[in-house]
């Protein structure tokens, strides 16, 4: 699920870019959506690091 929500989320703010600035070549545009993919997957990353320290924790700790 989490997937989803991070790629809808990079999907709204590709959009408002191309969007909030029309005058952006194309180049401009690419290079903003390799720069949001980079960053959605170093957030996945975290998110799953921090869900796995949550699911290797001991209900009783």
């Amino acid at each position: 699920m989490p997937k989803k929500i991070n790629w809808f989320i990079w999907l709204c703010l590709v959009i408002l870019w191309n969007y909030g600035f029309p005058q952006a070549t194309p180049l401009q545009d690419v290079l903003v959506a390799v720069f949001l993919s980079i960053l959605f997957i170093i957030i996945q990353k975290f998110q799953s690091r921090y869900l796995k320290k949550i699911s290797s924790r001991s209900k009783f700790d």
